[in-house]
């Protein structure tokens, strides 16, 4: 913090406000960036983070406060006049265009036009001088999720950014391209850069960022400095109490609940991931999760095991009922609904919403969600507190075999400690669950087994304890040939190296 209150401010926020006709997003909001500093913004879902963020890249206009950039206020109307100032920001989820090539794609958001051979040129020598190396020749749809997200920073750099917004930047990244990307940060920095750094996971949070301010329901709670924090310190600064602890005690497995032999399936998206050959089974009172980064086939699989597609001749799956999703329109009551019909909702073929509406309370009042009640419609919630009352819902009716995919994505730290154990009660109930996740540390915590789906292909199964982060970051690339018990250090230890010889 010392060699950052030397510098003036770059960007100082004082007194935002935004509010919206159900809730006020942002609450008299006050924050600073100096240059070069690696600034943290921590809170739960719907605490205003999102809000915030827009506000400064000029997508959403505040109703009180200012903005202050290089000693001069600004009012930030447009993305396009934020990126002039000197702003930019990577959004979590990308927006490129899968058929043109990545200097096309970085053409379109440049706000003149930069002959193709010197525009080429540029993004090689960016790209190298980060540590992102990208061919700016190469069509966006042959490239994995991370070599994408190098294009989205890349897009940023070459504006010579003197702020940069990341928004979830690792979500989508191996542990190994975590590291990569820490290390582009820090240089980044050293050269003058300011960076504000969004994310849930609190480990990378305490290896990367200089300082943190945190938002609760939409207004300041505090600040810290993480590296001199704890994950339970900054958790009770962002929830306002104790970290809940996830307990998976050991226990055997019973019968089997799904099994899927040999299944393999053609993805309907021309850039979409074929499934190969993949034999799995979960059992009774079991937890089987699969890693990989997304794009690997996730979305495939889920349509097979759902039935929405049929599998190909020689495929075999067997499996009992699976619930998934919602319908933004409709309220959550009548989303409970859902796959809830068997649990008296529906009687004699009539619907009955009394049984609806209170149950949906039940899951809204157990999962913390966050919205005006059981007529909310689905739309009306932040996408965190609509995945609570998702899972909510499906473990409330407690199936015999559930299928999750991304039980926790875009959740914050209390709810997603609330939503794994849930899981694992599921699991201790003799519930057989497969859990799909690109959270590594999640699939360590509450798994039995671990698999990897990398390019379509299903990895041999291992427990946890067996295995390292690393091991799986490694499988996650496609290498499934190395012993599952090397490289035993963890990740979190590899990113507290990494921010000491930064």
């Amino acid at each position: 913090m010392d060699e950052f209150a030397k510098l003036k401010p770059r960007l100082v926020l004082t007194g935002i406000t935004k509010r919206y006709p159900s809730v006020v997003a942002n609450e008299n909001v006050s924050l600073s960036v100096r240059p070069g500093e690696i600034h943290a913004v921590l809170g739960e879902n719907g605490a205003g983070k999102s809000t915030l963020m827009k506000i400064i890249y000029g997508v959403t206009k505040p109703d009180a406060g200012t903005i202050m950039w290089n000693d001069q206020y600004e009012t930030i109307v447009a993305p396009s006049q934020a990126r002039r100032m000197g702003i930019g920001m990577v959004f979590q989820h990308f927006s490129l265009f899968e058929t043109l090539t990545v200097w096309e794609n970085i053409a379109l958001a440049l706000d003149e036009p930069v002959p193709t051979a010197k525009l080429a040129a540029q993004i090689t020598e960016v790209s190298e001088k980060y540590g992102l190396p990208i061919d700016p020749y190469r069509l966006v749809h042959s490239m994995s999720v991370g070599e994408r997200q190098r294009v989205e920073i890349v897009r940023c750099l070459l504006q010579e950014p003197k702020l940069l917004i990341m928004d979830e930047p690792t979500s989508v990244l191996t542990p190994q391209a975590v590291l990569i990307l820490f290390k582009t940060l820090r240089r980044l920095a050293s050269e003058g850069c300011s960076i504000l750094y969004i994310s849930h996971k609190l480990d990378e949070i305490r290896a990367l960022c200089d300082t943190a301010t945190v938002l609760r329901g939409g207004k300041v709670s505090g600040g810290a400095i993480p590296r001199n924090e704890t994950n339970e310190s900054l958790a009770r600064l962002m929830i306002g109490g104790e970290l809940a602890e996830c307990h998976l005690t050991p226990r055997e497995p019973k019968e089997v609940r799904l099994d899927v032999e040999h299944l393999s399936l053609e993805s309907p998206d021309p850039f979409g991931t074929s499934l190969k050959d993949i034999s799995l089974q979960v059992r009774s009172g079991e937890i089987l999760g699969i890693a990989g980064v997304s794009g690997n086939g996730q979305k495939e699989l889920m349509t097979a095991l759902s039935g929405e597609r049929l599998s190909t001749s020689g495929s075999m799956i067997k499996l009992f009922r699976l619930g998934r999703g919602a319908v933004p329109p409709m309220s959550l009551a009548y989303n409970a609904l859902l796959t809830g019909a068997r649990k008296g909702m529906v009687q004699n073929g009539m619907i009955h919403p009394s049984v609806m509406k209170t149950f949906s309370k039940h899951v809204i009042e157990r999962f913390k969600v966050k919205c005006g009640g059981e007529q909310s419609v689905a739309s009306s919630l932040s996408g965190g507190n609509l995945q609570k009352f998702i899972v909510g819902r499906e473990t409330m009716l407690q199936p015999k075999m559930m299928i999750v995919a991304q039980p926790t994505w875009g959740v914050d730290v209390g709810a997603a400690q609330l939503i794994r154990q849930a899981l694992i009660d599921l699991r201790d109930s003799g519930v057989a669950l497969l859990v799909i996740s690109e959270e590594l540390d999640e699939l360590f915590t509450i798994s039995d087994r671990l698999a990897v789906l990398a390019a379509g292909r299903l990895s041999p199964s291992v427990k946890p304890a067996e295995t390292s982060i690393e091991q799986i970051g490694i499988w996650m690339s496609g290498k499934f040939g190395d012993k599952a018990g090397d490289g035993q250090a963890s990740a979190n230890s590899k990113l507290e190296t990494a921010d000491a010889q930064a």
